[in-house]
């Protein structure tokens, strides 16, 4: 089992050696997509990076049980529990009822998480299905003093909290700094406090969505929901929380707020969050008209872009930048991680191709550690895939002939590719996946083929140089002629 895995706390700051709760057993709660509209890349990133990250403890030994909520209900527009609800806007705007607007964008960020092939959670619980949790976790706090109900609204009492624990622990925030930036409660506010927010929210009487509770119908406040699911199924206490950096803030630190309020200490060791997405260097957001869908990548559908990026494309781009780090898209980014990625299923698919040799110049085990090293500083996948290009440059220049590797060495090249290509970063070759395109090309291949050996190398040319012209790259070796996208 890997005891080296050093994990970026967001608690702390600092990078701490990774120490799970119970091992083997580790306790993942990631914050997942609300679904009245269609996922956004922000989104995409964080769930690709946790899958990254799932995927990487189960490589080093782990049993993980990886909860990946679906908010379903409860969400207003705004942080501060005033707005119209997002699922009702969206069902009023597109003439559906709510919960029809959650199983249309359910389907589709599911169907977007496969075009990542990005592999499910563990568990995959929704708001709706836990009301009852909710509550219960609701009147426990109330129970304990640190929350209270006006009208048939439950408000959480963060001055009260904060007189005993850290409201801004996860953040390191001023209380005072944020209280000075807080508006005034107007006279129609019923809460007692500016930072006090809602834990139930009573019912209006078009409210589609709503349930009986002890303070009348209403339907829960956004943050309870992630508190009383991640209690459910991975107990108070847990190994890692993670979620996009803008929901520190608000979302998360209520989170921490709620569940000590009910159980006494903090839900989550560890902390991880994903930094933001920009593009040309300004950060993406629909209000600046560069924000892009995933699908509209795919297709190069979108003003910005001067065409489109396949899914492995687009994962491969996002896997060379770290986590924590912001990640800007420009056409020529996107463009040299494509040459990048076709660079690297190239060279993959030569691996069955190599001869072996009694004489060996590799040291494999060397590039494991040091692709082992990688991940287990914070999940470094940058880094990964700069060994993983020392990989590449070892097939190269074995199938050129231009360097030995032994039998052994050879088989320990394929288990490194298979752990770390695919089964870490969950790369997949989309090129050998289309079965049609690859009869066309060895035909075309052996066509041409036939005419250098019958000397015709004008035709011999002709076709080299119009699949080219078309994208695609021929090379010749010693094993026969393979093909790649230039």
């Amino acid at each position: 089992m890997n005891t080296g895995l050093q994990l970026y706390n967001t608690l702390s700051r600092k990078k701490e050696l990774f120490i799970p709760l119970n091992a083997p057993n580790v306790g993942m709660y990631v914050c997942g997509p609300t679904v009245y509209s269609d996922v956004h890349l922000g989104n995409c990133r964080t769930f690709m990076s946790f899958d990254l990250i799932f995927r990487y403890l189960k490589y080093s030994g782990y049993k993980v049980r990886y909860v990946r909520n679906i908010t379903d209900a409860g969400h207003l527009e705004g942080d501060r529990d005033e707005g119209d609800d997002k699922f009702a806007k969206r069902a009023k705007l597109e003439q559906l009822e709510p919960m029809e607007i959650v199983q249309k964008y359910t389907l589709g960020f599911h169907d977007v998480m496969r075009m990542f092939n990005t592999l499910p959670p563990s568990i995959e619980p929704t708001a709706t299905g836990h009301i009852i949790e909710q509550i219960e976790m609701i009147k426990i706090i109330i129970e304990n003093g640190y929350a209270y109900e006006i009208g048939g609204n439950v408000y959480f009492d963060v001055e009260k909290y904060s007189k005993e624990y850290n409201y801004t622990i996860l953040t390191n925030r001023n209380l005072e700094d944020m209280l000075n930036n807080t508006r005034e409660l107007g006279g129609q506010d019923e809460k007692k406090g500016r930072l006090d927010f809602a834990l139930w929210i009573k019912a209006k009487p078009e409210t589609l969505m709503q349930w009986q509770s002890p303070w009348g119908l209403g339907f829960p406040g956004w943050h309870i929901e992630c508190s009383a699911m991640s209690a459910k199924y991975l107990g108070a206490e847990f190994d890692i929380h993670g979620g996009g950096m803008d929901l520190a803030a608000t979302h998360h630190t209520n989170e921490i707020a709620q569940s000590e309020a009910c159980s006494k200490h903090q839900p989550a060791r560890f902390w991880m969050h994903t930094n933001m997405l920009t593009v040309n260097g300004t950060r993406m957001s629909k209000s600046a008209g560069n924000g892009f869908l995933p699908l509209q990548l795919f297709t190069g559908d979108h003003p910005l872009l001067k065409k489109g990026y396949g899914p492995m494309t687009v994962k491969f781009f996002m896997m060379q930048a770290h986590y924590r780090s912001t990640l800007d898209f420009s056409n020529d980014a996107l463009d040299a991680s494509e040459k990048g990625f076709r660079r690297l299923m190239a060279a993959v698919s030569l691996l069955d191709k190599l001869n072996t040799s009694e004489e060996n110049e590799f040291d494999i085990d060397a590039l494991k550690l040091n692709c082992v090293n990688a991940m287990n500083d914070d999940f470094n996948s940058p880094v990964l895939i700069a060994e993983l290009f020392e990989a590449v440059r070892i097939i190269n220049t074995v199938y050129d002939g231009k360097g030995k590797i032994s039998a052994t060495e050879l088989d320990k090249l394929k288990q490194l590719i298979n752990d770390f290509v695919f089964d870490i970063l969950g790369l997949k070759d989309e090129e050998s996946d289309n079965l049609e395109l690859n009869s066309v090309l060895q035909m075309v291949i052996d066509l041409r083929k036939e005419a250098k050996e019958n000397k015709d190398y004008a035709t011999s040319d002709k076709i080299r140089i119009g699949l080219q012209e078309l994208g695609i790259q021929l090379k010749d070796g010693k094993e026969g002629t393979t093909w790649s996208k230039s």
